[in-house]
């Protein structure tokens, strides 16, 4: 590919460390953006093409983004988004919502006053993003948060376990806040969930993240088949 053709790519090249890895958060933007729609099966080539690089990484990318269950790899006809049905959905965002649960009932048992602090000025952000309508920011802001909660547990197993779970459920966490009334509803949760967090209530923590993660399945009924 000439240089001026690789001036005006739609993405900017990779640098070559960590290359599989980045080249699978890109494919997973695409993803999450629309770009690449369910279904839809996944050209090596345009991938090569559009990020500039060779077909091992993107093929390295491709088993990664397999193993969370966010492409399906078949055999002699190649790599296609993922079709989740409903109930595949339901099921996962069931175990998040259990396992966030414990992380909030946790950071409230080792809660310090700079994690207090520090997680007012996450949720400060959250309300600058709601106020502007920002949902990229929000949903940003949002990811940061959960983390900042699923670290402060202090669990290892706890935090690797998410870890193994969180590239999966991140896709459907940011279509769910595009629906009707789920903003509004998303930041009304966090301020309960701030609350219960600051008056140091461990068990209403952990009631409120779990309803959180399964309201948030819930405003996603009817994006996908049932099944």
């Amino acid at each position: 590919m000439g240089e001026h053709s690789v001036q005006h790519l739609p993405f900017p090249r990779i640098e070559p460390r960590t290359l599989h890895q980045e080249v699978a958060g890109r494919i997973r933007e695409m993803i999450s953006t629309g770009v690449l729609v369910k279904g839809q099966k996944i050209s090596e080539k345009f991938l090569c093409d559009t990020m500039g690089v060779s077909r091992t990484p993107v093929r390295e990318s491709l088993r990664i983004l397999h193993s969370e269950g966010l492409v399906d790899l078949v055999p002699h006809k190649g790599a296609f988004v993922s079709r989740p049905t409903m109930k595949e959905i339901c099921d996962l965002f069931e175990v998040m919502s259990v396992l966030e649960g414990t992380c909030a009932r946790l950071a409230v048992q080792k809660m310090t006053t700079e994690a207090l602090e520090s997680i007012r000025s996450l949720h400060r952000r959250l309300e600058t993003h709601y106020a502007h309508r920002d949902h990229k920011a929000y949903l940003d802001a949002n990811h940061d948060f959960h983390v900042f909660i699923q670290e402060l547990s202090g669990n290892p197993v706890l935090n690797d376990t998410i870890n193994g779970l969180r590239q999966k459920i991140l896709l459907y966490r940011h279509r769910q806040l595009y629906q009707p009334e789920r903003f509004r509803q998303s930041i009304e949760e966090h301020r309960a969930l701030l609350k219960a967090l600051g008056s140091g209530d461990a068990d209403r923590a952990e009631v409120l993240m779990k309803q959180h993660l399964l309201r948030q399945c819930e405003a996603l009924v009817g994006l996908f088949p049932e099944g």
